[in-house]
């Protein structure tokens, strides 16, 4: 299993969430940390990205380290807006 690590402004994203939202995000990122290959973000970016309803999880995956850093959760919209910062 991959160690989890949180960007520093990932605990502004998950506050915002509802509570329900909150618990199956956690859930999801244990499932991420025992598989965590799942779609990039876009073909050749670093980020990979996956659902929990209508969120979206983004992190990256460092394998030299067993580690899988989180750094964004949001909705569709807030996504988008965080997408369009770097890309």
């Amino acid at each position: 299993m991959y160690k989890p690590t949180f960007h520093k402004d990932w605990p502004e994203h998950f506050s915002k969430l509802e509570h329900l939202i909150k618990e199956r995000t956690s859930k999801k990122i244990q499932k991420i940390l025992e598989h965590p290959q799942k779609r990039h973000l876009e073909s050749r970016a670093k980020y990979f990205v996956d659902k929990v309803g209508q969120y979206r999880i983004l992190y990256m995956i460092f394998e030299e380290k067993q580690e899988v850093r989180f750094f964004f959760v949001g909705n569709h919209k807030e996504y988008e807006k965080w997408y369009k910062q770097f890309f």
